[in-house]
């Protein structure tokens, strides 16, 4: 079962996401720039540890997580289908992914409610088998 936990912090404007796991987790992220549809990857979080994903305010009310589990083998998805690839990537558009080279792959929305900053939590990845793609 996903557990994911969306808190705002008065601290630093700043989009974070918390691996709150006990394992090595990776982390992709989607979001709309001025002019197209942007996804970035790969953000290697190890346990009950935080990174920075998009410095700074933010300027767009949604973002798109995907993340997986390397240890354990789940992960955190979603059906907002946008590109990604195997190794460190910045991928502009999210049309034929798979024509274009690339993986097709599901991420989950984060609405902000247009705030300045935002912290996501990850627990507990889905197992294979269990509602994971």
């Amino acid at each position: 079962m996903v557990l994911l936990s969306l808190l705002t912090s008065e601290a630093k404007a700043d989009l974070r996401l918390c691996n709150k796991t006990e394992s090595k987790v990776g982390v992709a992220i989607g979001y709309k720039d001025k002019t197209d549809w942007v996804t970035e990857g790969w953000w290697n979080l190890g346990p009950n540890s935080c990174e920075v994903l998009v410095p700074g305010a933010l300027v767009s009310r949604f973002y798109y997580i995907y993340a997986v589990d390397y240890d354990q083998f789940g992960e955190w998805g979603g059906r907002a289908y946008m590109c990604t690839r195997e190794k460190e990537f910045t991928i502009r558009g999210i049309e034929d992914c798979v024509a274009r080279g690339h993986e097709r792959t599901g991420f989950f929305e984060i609405d902000t409610g247009e705030q300045s900053n935002w912290t996501v939590q990850l627990t507990e990845p889905v197992q294979q088998g269990t509602g994971g793609r």
